[in-house]
């Protein structure tokens, strides 16, 4: 099987559905936001409070100063209500899969994670050092946005260009302006005192921050990562154009095909630069027979 016979390199029209599109982990964090939900509501009915919540919320008193260091986790699967869900819920389904994409499964996880992590830390370090209003050390932080920030800001670094429709305001925008309005407009609700939520843009901006952390030095999560930031080297003069024998353009399918197998498995930035370079030459070679 070819370059041009896998699933995503076809007309994206002939998908069976419009979720079809949805990657294996972007589905699990989206049924385990959901399915979490669901549950603490019903426990809620029951018992009369929200007990997932009373021992997974993140506070500073508990998830620091008590070492209830699980909480840095699960306040990310916990929401306050069904509107705070649904925005989450969209914030995955529409960034996730490009990350996902990019970092393979299970560094994705552990990108959506640490972003959350790093939401919590920086909410921590502006209560601390006064930057938001109040000492309440047990005010919660609950909810998946800060690992969403992260994703935001990791699709702005690998396609900062990318234009966007809002549907509010209905204008047109490149993934890098999106990125820094969006962050401007969390830094200014801080600042300003307005909106009442300035714990939770505090998470956004910590989650923004780890995002870019991790984007710009990936072998943070285990890996060489993808040289993003590197500057670009001089292309190689082009060889003489030879018609290669049938049997090497075997080879060379072949050797598509491992590769476009270690994208599916663990990301495109598990790739060495020699297998880019051949993924790329392949594209081009086929693109130039149509």
């Amino acid at each position: 099987m070819g370059i041009a016979d896998r699933d995503y390199q076809r007309n994206t029209s002939r998908r069976s559905g419009f979720f079809s599109q949805i990657t294996p982990a972007v589905k699990w964090l989206l049924i385990l936001n959901i399915g979490i939900f669901v549950l603490d509501a019903i426990i809620e009915r029951t018992l009369g409070y929200r007990w997932l919540e009373s021992y997974g919320a993140f506070t500073i008193q508990s998830g620091i100063q008590t070492g209830r260091v699980w909480e840095f986790i699960t306040f990310q699967f916990l929401h306050g209500g069904f509107f705070h869900l649904l925005m989450n819920c969209l914030g995955i389904f529409f960034f996730g899969p490009w990350m996902e994409r990019w970092w393979g499964t299970g560094k994705f996880v552990m990108f959506h994670l640490l972003c959350g992590v790093g939401g919590a830390l920086f909410f921590a370090l502006l209560a601390v050092t006064g930057v938001l209003p109040g000492d309440d050390l047990q005010a919660p932080l609950v909810g998946a946005s800060a690992g969403i920030y992260g994703m935001l800001v990791g699709v702005a670094v690998i396609s900062p260009d990318m234009r966007v429709r809002l549907l509010f305001p209905p204008v047109e925008l490149s993934m890098r302006q999106v990125a820094l309005g969006t962050l401007g407009i969390s830094a200014a609700m801080i600042l300003l005192r307005i909106g009442g939520n300035e714990g939770g843009e505090a998470g956004h901006l910590g989650g923004a921050l780890a995002g870019y952390v991790l984007m710009r030095y990936p072998h943070l999560l285990g890996d060489r990562g993808i040289r993003i930031f590197q500057p670009k080297v001089t292309k190689p003069k082009p060889q003489p154009k030879i018609r290669p024998r049938s049997g090497l353009e075997k080879i060379r399918d072949t050797e598509v095909d491992l590769i476009l197998d270690k994208i599916s498995s663990h990301g495109f930035q598990s790739l060495t630069q020699e297998e880019k370079d051949l993924l790329q030459q392949a594209s081009t070679q086929k693109q130039s027979k149509r």
